[in-house]
């Protein structure tokens, strides 16, 4: 994609001659990030939450599961996300997916290094966009997250899933329109690794993901997990 390859080449040039400054109230960045030390510190991580879904828990929660995985178990195997979908990442997300932020889009990449999760070790299959949304854009917001995880992590990353149909916005619609607007929308083009990261940038009722976790399960992988930026409580 040029609009990738032209601003890939001028952010280079920009951190050779120009100091770091955080992308949230354009202070000094520290520790080698786009992001004061204060505003590091404000961040929403998603600490303490449900191994399968990745919903956050209340402090001090025991139970190893929420109670909507006791009760329905999902397809995957297990979920982490880094942050809560809430200020300032999502400000940072919404900037990134919708306003060809990339900037944005490696920093929320980085912090997601911070917090690696245990079961992060196998190949990291970004959830691909349909290919007329990938026009619009000019990127694959998940693609841009996994490859400098899977580059500092020195794992591969795998691309043989398509999502074959154009879907209306997932934003639009309540929990039970999203799980059919996504049906039967995701294909798998080679036989699927065994175990897999599915990784993307925010989870919200989790249809996307449970969508291409069937199609991956059709395709021949047997164990997935989730790795997302964020996810909504």
């Amino acid at each position: 994609m040029m609009f990738n390859k032209v601003y890939g080449a001028w952010t280079w040039l920009g951190q050779q001659l120009l100091p770091l400054r955080c992308l949230l109230c354009g202070a000094p960045g520290a520790d080698g990030l786009d992001l004061c030390a204060a505003c590091h510190a404000g961040l929403p991580w998603n600490d303490a939450a449900c191994p399968l879904c990745a919903l956050p828990l209340p402090d001090g929660e025991c139970t190893a599961r929420c109670g909507a995985c006791l009760r329905a178990p999902p397809r995957q195997h297990g979920a982490a996300a880094t942050f809560l979908y809430a200020a300032p990442v999502d400000g940072l997300l919404r900037r990134f997916k919708f306003h060809h932020d990339l900037a944005a889009g490696r920093l929320l990449s980085t912090l997601m290094l911070q917090r690696v999760p245990a079961f992060v070790d196998g190949p990291l299959l970004p959830v691909p966009l349909h290919r007329q949304r990938l026009r619009a854009r000019g990127y694959d917001q998940a693609l841009e997250l996994a490859r400098p995880l899977a580059r500092t992590l020195d794992l591969p990353v795998w691309q043989g899933m398509q999502r074959t149909r154009l879907t209306a916005p997932q934003s639009d619609l309540d929990a039970e329109a999203r799980r059919r607007n996504l049906r039967d929308a995701f294909a798998v083009t080679r036989p699927a690794p065994a175990r897999s990261i599915l990784v993307d940038d925010v989870m919200t009722t989790g249809a996307t993901l449970d969508a291409a976790v069937r199609a991956l399960h059709r395709g021949g992988s047997t164990h997935v997990r989730l790795w997302v930026c964020a996810r909504v409580p």
